[in-house]
């Protein structure tokens, strides 16, 4: 993975504005050496949304679930998640925002992993199932011992 080869990322969305979907991009554009692409588009076509939503995730190789917009688009939410499924690829959920709600049983089944609103979760899981990369990344915790 690197500027040339850029993981493909297809985040969740029904074609509107939706706050956690725009942070999901300022978590990720957080992360250095971290190069992906925006496979989903939500200004896209509306007349034909599935065939769009089906085009857009066909292109990606890991799906990111909002599972804030569950509740609010279930229908739509569960067909990005079987499109995902047709096109064998993982799908990485995210926590509620905030830590606000639960995350719906069905997308908890659904998905490879449950990630918090945390870049370096985020930016490992995606490279985990998108590539099988493991980045072994580990927090160093200095003691004061005097």
């Amino acid at each position: 993975m690197g500027k040339d080869d850029p993981i493909r990322v297809f985040v969740t969305h029904v074609f509107t504005d939706h706050p956690d979907y725009h942070r999901v991009f300022e978590y990720l554009e957080s992360s250095t050496n971290f190069f992906y692409k925006n496979c989903s588009d939500p200004a896209g076509d509306k007349q034909h949304m599935k065939e769009a939503l089906l085009a857009q995730i066909r292109a990606a190789e890991v799906v990111l679930v909002v599972s804030s917009m569950y509740s609010e688009t279930r229908d739509w939410i569960v067909f990005q998640m079987d499109a995902a499924k047709a096109a064998s690829l993982p799908i990485v959920a995210l926590e509620p925002f905030g830590g606000k709600g639960s995350i719906a049983a069905e997308v908890q089944a659904r998905a490879a992993e449950i990630v918090p609103w945390n870049e370096r979760v985020m930016v490992d899981a995606i490279r985990k199932h998108a590539r099988g990369e493991d980045t072994k990344r580990w927090d160093v915790i200095e003691f004061d011992m005097s």
